[in-house]
């Protein structure tokens, strides 16, 4: 098996998709944002957004498939947070 830059780029895609896994399924099901940065998840969630843009502008999959994946997961992370700051802030 040839290791190419794509093989590469479908691995380092898993990985870190993968490592942002748990936080989003513990926010999703716990619902519990207070210990996290609304200004921080706006950032990301923007950055990630932007390199799906990215990856689509030049037809990288790889850069596709991640950040599609990333973006629903800091999107509904994003959106509980805004959702506990608005609403829950009693």
């Amino acid at each position: 098996m040839t290791i190419t830059p794509e093989l590469i780029g479908y691995l380092a895609a898993t990985l870190t998709t993968a490592s942002f896994l748990p936080q989003a399924v513990l926010t999703i099901k716990t619902k519990d944002t207070e210990s996290l940065s609304l200004g921080m998840y706006s950032l990301f969630t923007s950055g990630v957004f932007c390199w799906l843009v990215y990856g689509i502008y030049i037809s990288n999959n790889a850069i596709i498939f991640a950040n599609a994946i990333t973006f629903i997961l800091a999107a509904s992370i994003l959106s509980c947070k805004i959702y506990n700051t608005v609403f829950k802030k009693g």
